[in-house]
Parts: structure tokens; sequence; C-alpha cells
């Protein structure tokens, strides 16, 4: 195991010395890095068993509405796809719209999991108080898409292998920045991305306004890794640099190869009777390199989304510079700064949160996020 730390807010111990959490001077050495974002927490409070924050008894008709629209469905861009006429196409991209959304309850499951691993891990008891706080977090996001999923179908799909097999890596990692920079950064970049195509194209006005109060909590998470970037990045020695960057282009790579791949559907493309390895043939003969950068030109796409995460955290240097390139404008996206897609979304979020939560005075709110 190689440990990397460069700050004492991102100081750890082994996952089973507890000894180590109970020596007296570790509970004078808090850091103040994570104060802000902790305060924050009450914020973006909500609560997703009460229907004054987000009603999921509102109803929508699968069988002749589409939460999401064909353009974010590659298969009805092939021939394959054209065979799909009526209720069929409608019920192929409910289905596939129902593996996303099960596949971010899986993820949130994931981030739930990793982040009380750091309550476990982490010695610096601000650091732990806010791994704490975003523990609480995702387990109200796995509250919420649950909810989601059990009104529109039921139940959720199974976890794809590559995303469980990623997120079991993560959760069961020993090193603090394999699960900073592939949870805080890299998933959470990915959620953030999705949550805002989510927001900007769903039909479902019950998806649009989870999406945005999850993003409320999803924002302050992904802070959480940049604070580690900054303090951390500019310190490490060539070898270290180079063992943080190869981690996350393999995550990077594994994500974008592997996510959205047939294989890792099969339920829905049988759901319609088709073939998953024939869809992966012509998704793969209708979709190159030139198409996949096409699409990461749109702002919220997931990928480039992940790609200006590893950009702006100073992890991406020459060595793998081209291996993104390949995909976006890396000059470009340096040019748009620090703002992140799904910013101001989670921004109007916040404003609506503070009108329920601080409804009645500070003693109200203080109620509602206890």
């Amino acid at each position: 195991m190689v440990q990397i730390t460069k700050d004492g807010a991102y100081d750890a111990v082994a996952p089973d010395d507890f000894p180590a959490m109970m020596e007296p001077e570790r509970y004078g050495r808090r850091s103040s890095a994570f104060d802000r974002i902790i305060s924050a927490t009450h914020d973006h409070f909500w609560d997703p068993l009460n229907p004054k924050y987000i009603d999921f008894s509102e109803p929508f008709d699968l069988e002749r509405q589409q939460i999401l629209p064909d353009e974010m469905f590659p298969i009805f861009q092939t021939s394959l796809g054209e065979r799909l006429k009526g209720s069929d196409h409608i019920r192929f991209a409910n289905q596939s719209a129902r593996w996303s959304l099960s596949s971010i309850l899986h993820g949130e499951q994931g981030a739930l999991a990793l982040s009380a691993s750091l309550c476990h891990i982490l010695s610096d008891p601000g650091a732990q108080e806010y791994a704490a706080n975003q523990t609480r977090e995702e387990a109200r996001h796995v509250t919420a898409f649950s909810a989601y999923i059990k009104a529109r179908w039921g139940a959720p799909l199974p976890c794809g292998p590559t995303l469980q097999n990623l997120l079991t890596e993560l959760v069961l990692a020993p090193e603090v920045y394999k699960k900073i920079v592939g949870m805080q950064m890299l998933v959470e970049g990915l959620a953030m991305g999705a949550f805002a195509t989510l927001y900007q194209r769903s039909s479902d006005p019950l998806l649009v306004k989870l999406c945005q109060l999850v993003m409320t909590d999803e924002a302050f998470h992904h802070k959480f890794g940049k604070i580690w970037a900054d303090r951390t990045i500019p310190r490490l020695t060539p070898e270290e640099h180079n063992l943080v960057e190869d981690w996350a282009a393999q995550c990077f790579q594994t994500l974008l190869f592997n996510l959205v791949n047939p294989e890792q559907q099969k339920p829905v493309y049988a759901s319609v009777g088709l073939d998953w390895q024939e869809a992966m043939a012509a998704i793969q003969e209708a979709f190159g390199d030139d198409q996949r950068r096409e699409q990461m030109k749109q702002s919220a796409n997931i990928f480039r989304v992940l790609i200006k995460t590893l950009l702006n955290s100073g992890i991406v240097t020459d060595r793998s510079r081209a291996f993104y390139a390949v995909y976006v404008d890396m000059d470009e996206l340096k040019r748009e700064g620090d703002r992140m897609v799904g910013d101001d979304i989670a921004e109007e979020g916040i404003k609506f949160l503070k009108t329920i939560n601080f409804r009645g005075g500070a003693g109200t709110a203080l109620l509602a996020a206890e």
C-alpha cells in the first residue's frame, strides 16, 4: 500500500487502528480546511421522506411518455434502433433510463460506503466530521433514488459489472488518494455531469426536481476533493504524481469505454428482444472517436466534466494530456476556469431549500436539520 499524505487534514491511519483515534492529542489537531462546507450543511438540508421537499407520488405515464429523449440513446441512431417502433421504442427508452438511474443508485450506495470508510481512517477531526456529514447526505440520496425508481418501475436493475467492480475497488482501497481521486473527483464529477444532463433534458418533473436536490449536496462533495487536490497535487514528487495521474487515467478509461456499453445493459436490450452483441456492433459502426468528440463539446457531457475535473485539479500533465485531447479541446477547458457544470443549478436549489428550512426563523432551520 502506498499512502500519499502531503497535508495533515488528509492524514490517515490503518482501518483497523481504532486506538489511534482515541489518542488525547488527536482531538486538538483539527484542521479548519472543511469548516465552511461543514457549516453550510444546514443550507442544503432536505428530506426525501417529506413531500414539502419532494413528492414521489407525482404520476408519469411510462407507457406513452419517455423520461429521456431519443438523442440520449445511441441505439436510436443506428439501423438496428430504427426497428424499434411505437411501444417498443418507448419501452426501450424507459428501460434504459431505469438502468441509468439504477446505476446512479448503486453509485450513491458506493459513495455512502466510501464516505463511511473515510470516517474510519481520517485522523483529522474536521475531515472526519466532513466525511460523516457526507455519509449522511449520501444515505438520503440512496433513499431518494430508491423511492424514485420504486415509484416508476418498482425495483432497480442490477449494477453493471464495470461499475460494480470500480465501486468495490474504491470502497475497499486502503489508499486515501484512490478514494478521493476515484470517488470524490471522478465519480462525483460523473454524477454532477449526469444530474445536470437529466435536469436539462428529462421530461419527468419529478426526476428534474430530484436531480437538483441531489446536486445541492454533490457540489459540496466535489469541493472536498478539490481541497485535497489544492493541498496535495503541487507537493507531490514526480513519482507520486505519476502514480496519481495514471490511476486517474485508468479510472477514466474504464468509465469511458464500459459505462454505457451494451454488454453492461443486457437486461435492457433483452426487454425489447434485441441481442446486446448485435447492438454493440451497430453502435460501434455508427459511433467512432469523431462522434464521441462531438458529443463531448456539450458542457454537461459526463466525460467532458470528468476531464475538466482532472485538468483543473492539476492531475493532468503532458504525460496524459494527449490521451484526453483525443476527445476534448484541452485549451478550451482550461479557459473555462473552475466553474463546473451544475453549479448554477445547485445554487438555485439551495435558494429553494432556504425558503423551506429558514421559514419561521433560524430555529426552524436547525430543527429541520436535526
